[in-house]
């Protein structure tokens, strides 16, 4: 069993987005992979369909214990860079038995389609999972189970190109935010932990 980790934000000051990519995809990346159960983790960018919220992470994790870790809760956070951070959420998902690092790992030509149930009650949740699933079973269908528990359902999909990603049928998209992305950075692994 394997759980996903997905942060959303935006960035506000444009004059210092270079220097905060910088950071984020060196030096925070490379530290998340020392924490206990982490596994790997990728950044990716909006380049198609709704791109409201521009920036998105995601992390695999073996267990939730990984967010209660004296490792994690030492560096939880934007450090310096938190006063231009919006529309941030963080939220754990559970992948069931899907090899998510290997799912999410898109090469730098590739896509990453995310369907976020942001806007669909947590009561309806399940059966608009169910009908996602029926309808576009190649994507990775997961129901929140942790943190910030603001979005009770994402599905995401690797594609060879973020042009590729195609919206669901209007009977489905209701309350659901479409963005195809494209990565920021390579799929980092944790080192094996002896």
């Amino acid at each position: 069993m394997s759980f996903v980790y997905a942060v959303r934000s935006n960035f506000t000051r444009p004059d210092l987005e270079e220097q905060w990519h910088a950071w984020y995809s060196g030096p925070k990346l490379a530290e998340m992979m020392t924490h206990p159960h982490f596994l790997s983790g990728q950044r990716y960018q909006a380049v198609g369909l709704d791109q409201t919220i521009r920036y998105l992470a995601l992390w695999v994790v073996a267990s939730p214990d990984a967010f209660t870790s004296p490792e994690y809760k030492a560096s939880w956070g934007w450090a310096d860079w938190k006063p231009y951070i919006s529309h941030w959420s963080r939220n754990l998902y559970d992948a069931g038995d899907h090899d998510m690092t290997a799912l999410l790992d898109v090469p730098p030509e590739g896509g990453l389609y995310l369907a976020a149930f942001e806007g669909v009650p947590e009561a309806e949740a399940e059966k608009r999972r169910a009908e996602a699933q029926a309808e576009r079973p190649e994507a990775v269908w997961m129901p929140v189970v942790g943190l910030d528990r603001s979005c009770p359902v994402i599905g995401v999909q690797r594609l060879p190109d973020p042009a590729k990603a195609t919206p669901l049928p209007a009977r489905l998209a209701a309350g659901v935010r479409e963005t195809s992305f494209r990565p920021l950075t390579e799929r980092r692994r944790a080192k094996p932990r002896g």
